[in-house]
């Protein structure tokens, strides 16, 4: 043989045996490692873990708990577009290798080798599955040759759609996002088949680094990722010229909050989740339970909106406390995105009231950095709240200049305005008083800031409104609506308060002598109250109480009881209004309705008991009819006729301030609806002069009932048997305005007319059988 075909032929000879000892060797681990490899059943029965979600009654979303997040989906249902933009992003012959790309890898060991280094991967999507089910991350010989062994076994035991319908409900895509149909969720807050081609480019994405690249923790390296996906679309013909260069100039819209949901209703999906994790446990999180709740996403959202604007009047009313905070900015032009960023890092957003931070400032003109980048500025009446603060003179620590802290708002015409966030709470939550169900509940004003749910757990005295209770064991003990009682001045003992002596005041200061109770109630008569109370006995009250669902030892039997000195719930004050809206029955409020398996199973399911079933009598309904009817002159000519502004005549209720204006209340209802309204602070302090139930709760309650009711035609109740009309007479100053007849206890009729000659009974006594009250 020539020399030179020798020096040809040896080293052929010799690459072609290490290429025979390197088969040999492979072959050998596969022999040795195909046995040893993980059971793929975990894949041929594929259960992940899907979450607990929570929906309104009407089939929204309000909820999600656990570690991942996911939506199961069919590959079936996965839109082409979907399907295209994976197999463009992560393995565009899917369809025809093995589970290991021979092309594929020869194609990236050419890309890294010319490159001078590793940049290029060959993973098919097999060999991802593998990889997320078997195997660790760690960048081995070992693992990879693992890793091509379980895709070929993958791939002799499923089907390619089953390989692709695991990978897309099975990948990590960040923001806690498993799978392709929680990821459209998330980011886009649409169902997976409804995203566009621009989205799904965006999403097809994210394998690569999900947690680094995503588009809400960096835009700019999403786009640039999605733009990568478009082109190689585009070079495997899936898409057209025109389709690219649309896709490409699209701006998408990025829910910046997670955690955002169709409806805001953060305080009834987490007393969702811990009703099912008392029968559930830890695998609440991981068997995809589905609670039903009782609430409508409209009702809730006029809800949450009237809680929010009423708490923020409130808070307007008591002016602008200045700047949050100050972040050193450097001189005017060399703060950094990031220096922007970064001041704000620890001011979180409360909905549509937004942390910025001050660029520039003047009393005419505020200019602010928002997170995200976006530059506003705030001028004109969006400055007013905030105008002392623009003073030179302003206190040094609060007065707003570059860098200064605050927060920002655009109002119903799209003006900015700057605002704060309110100190003060609120609570509402609503109610069928047929069966309870809870059609709004709304626990405080930023779930966020403070997950205290105030309708269930907050314990405040309810002041006046706790009046009706009083007056209702009243007409038990022989009481009438007619009955005279005088509003004087009262010095009550320690011995009947149960502490030092006490000389209680109407809340206005004023007294206006003698009237009947009717009226005595629509004008919230402290002095009437507690006349009333004590003639009815305190023990008496106290036990009478109870049938509206209030705890006795809350309420200690002392004459204080007569202003609502004791505790209670709005969550309570929704039970015991409901019995007066409903005709005298004590129905159980409820918020869950269901709560289904991941196959839509029945698990469990709430039996209310209706109103209506004499077992849940907790009154006489006499008793309910002439309590309903004076809670209406509360509002037709009490205090609470600013609820008049609905121009409906079937609204009852009661306002409610405490001592010092500490807590306000209203509670009120229509016969198919009743609400609860409170506002206060956490740390209970002063509200201010004037903050009463009237002036700053009842402003919740009309504008959730002004669109609850909207199309609810006016409804009354139907007076019981049992009930005789009667003349009333005209008592006094304080009479003015109320009923020339009114209906009483049949028993209760006064005695018949006395001889002609006799001396005639008193009208006190005649419409008022009860001790003297005069002092």
């Amino acid at each position: 043989m020539p020399t030179v075909l020798r020096w040809i032929a040896y080293p052929i000879l010799i690459l072609a045996g290490l290429a025979l000892m390197g088969i040999a060797l492979l072959a050998i681990i596969v022999i040795l490692a195909y046995p040893q490899l993980p059971s793929i059943e975990v894949l041929t029965d594929y259960r992940p873990k899907i979450p607990l979600r929570v929906y309104t009654a009407d089939g929204y979303l309000i909820g999600e708990f656990g570690e991942e997040r996911r939506a199961l989906v069919s590959i079936e249902d996965v839109p082409q577009v979907m399907k295209q933009a994976i197999l463009a992003a992560e393995d565009e012959r899917f369809y025809q290798h093995p589970g290991v790309d021979t092309l594929g890898v020869l194609r990236a060991a050419y890309a890294n080798f010319t490159s001078g280094g590793k940049r290029q991967g060959a993973s098919t999507i097999t060999m991802q599955v593998a990889r997320n089910f078997f195997l660790s991350r760690e960048k081995t010989l070992s693992r990879k040759v693992y890793e091509a062994l379980l895709a070929f076994k993958i791939e002799n035991n499923l089907s390619k759609d089953d390989i692709l319908d695991i990978y897309i409900n099975q990948i990590y895509l960040g923001q806690r996002a498993y799978g392709f149909a929680a990821a459209a969720q998330i980011y886009f807050g649409k169902p997976l088949k409804n995203i566009s081609l621009a989205e799904a480019a965006m999403l097809a994405g994210l394998p690569k680094a999900p947690s680094s690249f995503n588009p809400v923790a960096n835009p700019k390296r999403a786009k640039l990722r999605q733009l990568y996906v478009l082109r190689r679309m585009h070079e495997l013909g899936f898409i057209n010229n025109a389709q690219l260069a649309e896709a490409q100039l699209l701006d998408l819209r990025i829910k910046r909050d997670a955690n955002e949901f169709a409806v805001r209703a953060d305080y009834v999906a987490e007393m969702a989740r811990q009703m099912a994790f008392e029968s559930f446990h830890e695998e609440t999180y991981t068997r995809g339970l589905r609670v039903i709740t009782t609430i409508l996403k409209a009702d809730q959202e006029a809800a949450y909106a009237s809680l929010r604007r009423g708490v923020l009047d409130y808070d307007k009313r008591h002016g602008y406390r200045g700047a949050k905070g100050y972040a050193d900015l450097g001189t005017p032009g060399s703060a950094s995105d990031e220096t922007l960023e970064e001041a704000l890092q620890d001011e979180p957003d409360s909905d549509d009231i937004y942390a910025a931070v001050i660029l520039e400032a003047d009393s005419k003109l505020v200019k602010v950095y928002r997170r995200g980048g976006e530059i506003v500025q705030v001028s004109g009446d969006g400055l007013k709240f905030a105008q002392r603060m623009l003073d030179e003179k302003a206190p040094a620590n609060k007065r707003l200049r570059r860098g200064a802290l605050v927060y920002v708002h655009k109002d119903d015409k799209g003006n900015w305005q700057i605002l704060q966030l309110p100190e003060v709470e609120a609570a509402f939550v609503a109610a069928s008083p047929v069966d309870g169900a809870i059609r709004a509940l709304v626990g405080g004003f930023d779930f966020n800031r403070n997950k205290f749910n105030h309708v269930t757990q907050a314990w405040r005295q309810p002041g006046s409104s706790f009046k009706p209770f009083i007056y209702s064991a009243a007409l038990e003990k022989g009481f009438t609506p007619a009955s005279v009682i005088q509003d004087e001045p009262l010095i009550v003992s320690a011995a009947e308060t149960g502490s030092q002596a006490w000389e209680p005041r109407n809340y206005d200061g004023k007294y206006e002598g003698s009237m009947p109770m009717r009226t005595a109630l629509a004008k919230s008569k402290n002095l009437v109250s507690i006349r009333i109370l004590k003639s009815i006995g305190t023990q008496y009250a106290q036990d009478y109480i109870t049938r509206f669902g209030f705890d006795a030892d809350k309420h200690p039997p002392y004459l204080t009881m007569a202003l609502g000195a004791g505790s209670v719930t709005p969550w309570q004050q929704l039970t015991g209004y409901a019995v007066f809206a409903n005709g005298g029955y004590r129905i159980q409020p409820y918020i869950v309705k269901q709560i289904l398996d991941d196959k839509g199973n029945v698990l469990a399911e709430a039996q209310p008991v209706a109103a209506g079933n004499e077992s849940l009598r907790a009154i006489d309904p006499r008793n309910a009819y002439l309590m309903d009817s004076m809670l209406h002159d509360v509002v037709r000519r009490g205090t609470a006729t600013r609820a008049l502004q609905l121009k409906r005549g079937d609204l009852a209720g009661k306002t409610g301030t405490t001592n010092d204006f500490i807590d306000a209340w209203f509670c009120g209802y229509q016969p198919t609806l009743v609400g609860i309204a409170w506002i206060g602070f956490d740390q209970p302090k002063k509200l201010g002069n004037g903050e009463t139930g009237s002036s700053a709760a009842l402003p919740i309650w009309i504008g959730y009932m002004g669109k609850a009711l909207k199309d609810v035609p006016e409804s009354f109740m139907a007076i019981p048997e049992g009930l005789v009309t009667i003349k009333t007479p005209a008592e006094g100053p304080g009479d003015a305005g109320s009923k020339a007849t009114e209906l009483i206890y049949k028993e209760n009729l006064p005695p018949p007319p006395p001889p002609e000659g006799s001396e005639p009974e008193s009208p006190l006594k005649m419409f008022f059988p009860a001790p003297n009250l005069s002092g």
